[in-house]
Formats: C-alpha cells, structure tokens, sequence
C-alpha cells in the first residue's frame, strides 16, 4: 500500500513566528507578515497553488524543449468577513513560459495550454484541494 500521508511540524521562534520542517529536513520561516521578511501563511498557501501546477506543467513542456523563461504570478483578495470568516478569493495563477524558436519550442509552447488545464484540472493536489473545499479539522493534544 502506498504512504499518503503528508506532514510537516513547526515549532515556534517568538510571537507570531514559526520554523516550519519537512521528513527531509528543509526548513521555511514564517511569520504573521509584520516587518521582517517571513512568509506569512496566506503568502504560503499561494506559492503551493502555483508551485504545485508549475511542477505539473514544466513536467509536461520541458520533455518538449527547456523553457527560456519559466515564472508565474500567484495572487488573490484577502477577505474579512465577520460572517463567513477570513478567506481569499479571487485566485489565479499567471504563467509566462517562453520557449526558443524552433520545432522543439513549438511543439512546447503547442503543449503548454493543455499542460495548464491538466494541472488544475485534476493534477495539482493544492489547488484540487483548495477548489473542493476539503474540511480541516484542529485538535489539541494535552
């Protein structure tokens, strides 16, 4: 049977700051987005929504040719809502992914929608995730 579990753990620095751990020993900070240049959770959760379809799609195109240039642009709303509750709404993930002129490059680039549509289609786990709405439950442990 396959692992599916994924975990990460945090331990915190100081108030409203955090080291995150991966199983394999990488390391992020993060932090609740005052002066310092942290990572605050939100701008976490956008890099995994971008990050997670960018490996799908460079998977895909770079088979085809290496990209020349290869970025993305992940951004949303920040809502309060007394109601509902915080939230962000309005993602959307913008790639700029060029390729050299040629045939390797154009079957990359002839690629390079249908790539992007698979990843958020049914591919990337993160924003399949986000979109399904997926129940988080919390805990506290004595």
């Amino acid at each position: 049977m396959a692992d599916t579990l994924r975990q990460i753990s945090f331990e915190r620095l100081a108030n409203s700051s955090y080291e995150v751990k991966n199983d394999r020993g990488g390391t992020i900070r993060v932090g609740s987005g005052g002066a310092d240049t942290d990572f605050t959770p939100v701008e976490l959760l956008l890099a995994a929504i971008g990050t997670c379809s960018a490996i799908d799609v460079d998977v895909v195109v770079s088979r085809r040719a290496e990209p020349t240039e290869f970025s993305a642009v992940v951004h949303g709303d920040k809502v309060r809502d007394a109601d509902e509750g915080n939230r962000m709404e309005n993602l959307a993930v913008e790639f700029t992914v060029r390729f050299a002129e040629g045939e390797d490059g154009d079957k990359a680039r002839e690629a390079l929608p249908r790539a992007v549509k698979m990843s958020h289609d049914r591919l990337c786990t993160v924003s399949r995730t986000v979109e399904l709405g997926t129940p988080v439950t919390t805990t506290v442990n004595d």
